[in-house]
């Protein structure tokens, strides 16, 4: 006789336990996370920032590899930490299993899988041809291209971000923001601070070209992306395997395939132009769609 499975929903996800403790950090959860996310990356992140590879505010130039690693490492040790720390005192020992379960949950319904590997890239070439002069530069896609991807998709998820960051901004922070302000303020929320979590790496020398509008075209395309995660999100109960290969799909497909196709004048001054269109498309047709619910739902 086959068991029945709980009835789970996405306020479900981060659920307090008996065993936690009550302290600092637990009656403000959210505030000591966002904390916790940006102390452990930026100070990782500082010896970049300070180089001549950076600001240059220090005489000395650091390797690309260490560059590399120490950008990185700062996703494991910002988010990923955070994450852990607090369902450790939020949730008590059972919460950092928890987490990790999430990490494979795996058994979601086969279109997610299809939305975030083939409809978010498309979303991002649907907003490059839309730039003016975008169509007339357009690249013819090689072979190398092609062989190469499959290895820089893996690359992108292990280091470039999905696997550092997803534990902490789905995993312990969107359904707790979900929870309190409701599902699409709650991911608007997260998305600003998404966002300015990765502003010191404007002056890293990681992220060209440094310029207002550019910083303020991300802030707003980092926030229009979290609503449509936090869609994705709700539908498959809170898989972050499914959080991880979105994270990758858009990153990696923005680098690898819509960069070097679209080589248009405008889009070297404005490099987040398609992605900034492509995912307030999307987000857009959510909203209206789910009647800004985002496909949430609260245990009553």
């Amino acid at each position: 006789m086959r068991r029945k499975e709980p009835d789970m929903t996405t306020s479900d996800v981060g659920a307090r336990s008996g065993e936690a403790r009550v302290g600092v950090l637990a009656r403000h959860p959210l505030v000591w996370f966002f904390v916790i996310a940006a102390a452990g990356a930026w100070v990782v992140e500082l010896p970049v920032i300070l180089s001549r590879t950076g600001t240059g505010l220090l005489p000395y130039t650091l390797p690309p590899l260490v560059v590399l690693l120490l950008i990185a490492g700062a996703t494991f040790t910002g988010p990923t930490v955070a994450a852990f720390v607090m369902v450790r005192v939020t949730e008590g020992p059972e919460g950092p299993k928890r987490l990790l379960r999430r990490y494979v949950q795996w058994r979601v319904p086969f279109r997610w899988y299809l939305f975030v590997l083939l409809v978010i890239p498309v979303s991002e070439v649907v907003g490059a041809i839309v730039v003016p002069g975008a169509v007339g530069s357009v690249q013819p896609v090689t072979s190398a291209l092609v062989a190469g991807y499959p290895l820089a998709f893996l690359t992108t998820f292990l280091l470039g971000g999905p696997l550092g960051e997803e534990p902490g901004w789905r995993g312990f922070a969107l359904p707790r923001l979900q929870a309190r302000f409701g599902p699409l303020a709650g991911a608007t929320v997260l998305g600003v601070l998404w966002a300015l979590w990765h502003f010191p790496l404007f002056w890293s020398g990681v992220w060209t070209p440094l310029t207002a509008a550019n910083m303020i075209m991300f802030l707003v395309m980092i926030t229009l992306l979290t609503i449509v995660m936090a869609w994705v999100f709700n539908n498959v109960g809170g898989s972050l395997l499914l959080t991880m290969l979105m994270h990758a799909s858009f990153n990696t497909f923005a680098d690898k395939v819509v960069a070097p196709l679209f080589p248009a004048p405008l889009l070297n001054d404005y490099v987040l132009l398609p992605e900034l269109i492509g995912f307030g498309l999307v987000a857009v047709i959510v909203i209206v769609a789910t009647r800004g619910r985002l496909s949430y739902a609260a245990r009553t």
